[in-house]
């Protein structure tokens, strides 16, 4: 058994974090000792991998719980879990496009400035180099 703390640890998110989730329902089966402490079973770290991951791409709280609430009511469910879990790999995906457009644009911004620097060269592209001394900001 786990606690808040070792959860945060094991999956890298802060213990407010998990204590949110728990708040919002998303850790349906997780105990509590005698002092209130909530404890975690590997079967719950389960439920944490997929919450933490549902959340990372930016689904609603409403829409993992949903996704749980689903998963308890069983395997009549399965179509619906599926279109959720399509939906948000879906939102992966672009989300993922548009981080390597960003990585793309960073990598050329990268090799610019590693020329400038290896040809000691000045930056024709800042603004500030191409406008005369009493236009440049104070």
């Amino acid at each position: 058994m786990y606690t808040v703390k070792e959860v945060a640890e094991k999956m890298d998110v802060s213990e407010h974090t998990i204590r949110f989730w728990a708040k919002c329902g998303f850790f349906p089966f997780v105990k509590r000792n005698e002092n209130n402490i909530r404890l975690f079973s590997d079967s719950d770290l389960e439920w944490v991998k997929i919450v933490k991951c549902l959340r990372s791409v930016g689904t609603e709280n409403k829409s993992i719980k949903r996704y749980i609430d689903l998963c308890i009511i069983g395997d009549s469910t399965i179509q619906e879990r599926y279109e959720i879990i399509r939906a948000t790999k879906d939102k992966a995906l672009s989300q993922m496009k548009e981080l390597q457009t960003q990585l793309d644009i960073l990598d050329y911004k990268e090799n610019f400035y590693q020329n400038l620097i290896k040809n000691n060269l000045k930056d024709t592209w800042n603004p500030m180099n191409n406008t005369k001394p009493e236009e440049k900001a104070v």
